[in-house]
């Protein structure tokens, strides 16, 4: 006890919840593995009695990490650390690396990844875009710094904004490297610690851990509508909230996250009129709200649906976009798309962490979205191809799990009848697959029996992986085990 103690330190020195405090602690304690998996964690009332706490301080810490997966609670057995079967890495600068990245950080061997929905290899188009803005390069003429981003690529996406019904001006785009820097600069500027975060559930869980590295209080937003896959959602309002851990604040929340088009994890796709509701809801509480649209030009139809903006009077929708889901994961250029006051404020912000992206790959984005009317019809139809194929192998292989065939997007949201997948994911593993359980995707840990499949492998590979999948179905015993922790989801 005494040497958990001095390894909390000062851990209550910072702004915010003491159990956000307390909880981030143990958080980079364990990410680091100085506490190691299955270590015993002292009781609520000890350790309570020990920091001089009050016991809710402790249990909403612990509460918090076991929706995580960092921890496991179990009544007669206590607290213990979760396992984790691949080192805690820390980066250069001293921030610990998220668990839910460990597949990119360590890749294992002969393990088929259906954890990391991104494009497997650059496509040509993209060589010929990088050729494009070399030769443009000699158009350059200052030192290379841009926080916002190039003029040229900010006008493109004006442009591109413009032309799907939404007035917007390059003053009003900020570019950053990818989708997840957007939602980290966002974090950085509208939240701070102690903030409530509403999203949907499932959601992106790189938002979710972007949120939580803010020392926000992330909650699910409960959401109702009928069409599409996991219901097309419909906001029944701030107050319909799912419980949250306790001593967790009432107050109005800081931000709203929400994935309307082509959603990761589910492909549904968000209706017109609950977009305009959506855009409603922002405005009258008086909450920003970010639209985020990494998959948005993945629509399985061929039309991408007006941004929630588009439904809006005043400044309170926030698009955020990126090329890592049309093009390649490769190409780290993404955007803000805001009022202009706002998006002058994140300049600040980005000119603090590294004074704006490279200028090449931001003049080859330029080329691509020039020519995006040629490239997504392309991409979408060997998406739809692939998911066609992908659900046909699960009802063949896998007739009891069940889903909803997707509306757009790079995954199917899939359901198992029994036990939950943290613990099949393990037996998966050792059959060459490696699956992202469905708690990742939930702020508070539920969707224990789901899990998010992607259809980016080739043929012949995805059928290979969902044989696989199928040999270890039949070799699960369907026995809950517990949270575990798990690799990449993106």
């Amino acid at each position: 006890m005494d040497d958990l103690v001095d390894l909390l330190g000062r851990w209550a020195s910072g702004r915010g919840p003491l159990y956000l405090l307390l909880a981030a602690r143990f958080r980079a304690l364990i990410d680091d593995g100085v506490l190691a998996s299955g270590m015993p964690l002292p009781p609520d009332r000890t350790l309570a009695r020990r920091l001089a706490v009050g016991r809710g301080t402790v249990v909403a810490a612990y509460d918090l990490l076991q929706q995580e997966g960092r921890v496991t609670r179990r009544q007669g057995s206590g607290t213990r650390v979760a396992p984790m079967e691949l080192p805690a890495t820390r980066t250069a600068d001293g921030v610990v690396a998220n668990p839910l990245l460990q597949h990119i950080l360590h890749p294992p061997d002969g393990v088929r990844l259906l954890t990391c929905a991104a494009p497997d290899g650059p496509p040509p188009e993209l060589l010929e875009a990088y050729q494009e803005g070399a030769g443009r390069l000699s158009t350059v003429r200052d030192m290379g710094y841009h926080p916002a981003g190039l003029a040229e690529l900010r006008e493109e996406l004006a442009a591109y904004y413009r032309g799907r019904g939404l007035p917007t001006t390059a003053s009003e785009i900020l570019v950053t490297t990818g989708a997840q820097q957007a939602l980290t600069l966002l974090a950085g500027l509208l939240v701070s610690p102690g903030d409530t975060v509403l999203t949907q559930s499932p959601t992106y869980p790189g938002a979710l851990e972007v949120f939580r590295h803010a020392a926000a209080v992330v909650r699910p937003v409960s959401l109702a509508g009928p069409a599409g896959p996991g219901g097309s959602p419909v906001p029944a309002g701030v107050a319909r909230e799912r419980p949250a851990p306790a001593e967790a604040p009432r107050e109005r929340p800081a931000l709203v996250y929400a994935v309307p088009t082509a959603s990761n994890p589910t492909g549904s796709v968000m209706g017109a009129g609950d977009r305009r509701r959506l855009a409603r809801l922002a405005a009258g509480h008086d909450i920003p709200l970010v639209d985020d649209e990494a998959c948005a030009e993945l629509c399985f139809s061929g039309d991408t649906p007006p941004p929630v903006a588009s439904y809006a009077t005043g400044e309170h929708v926030i698009t955020i976009g990126s090329m890592s889901k049309l093009v390649w994961g490769g190409l780290r250029v993404g955007w803000i798309r805001a009022s202009a006051p706002l998006i002058s404020r994140l300049a600040r912000l980005r000119a603090v962490h590294d004074l704006g992206g490279e200028a090449l790959s931001q003049l080859a984005a330029a080329a691509l979205l020039r020519r995006l009317a040629e490239i997504r019809p392309v991409r979408v139809r060997a998406l739809s191809e692939s998911h066609d194929h992908l659900c046909e192998l699960l009802r063949t292989h896998l007739p009891s799990w069940s889903f909803e065939p997707a509306l757009g997007g790079q995954t199917l949201w899939v359901r198992v009848p029994r036990g939950d997948v943290d613990s099949f994911s393990q037996v998966a593993l050792r059959h060459g697959v490696a699956v992202p359980p469905g708690r990742a995707f939930d702020p508070l840990g539920g969707h224990a029996d789901h899990m998010r499949l992607h259809f980016l492998f080739p043929r012949e590979e995805l059928s290979a992986a969902v044989r696989d999948l199928a040999a270890a179905w039949h070799a699960y015993d369907g026995t809950r085990r517990g949270n575990s922790r798990h690799a990449l989801i993106v």
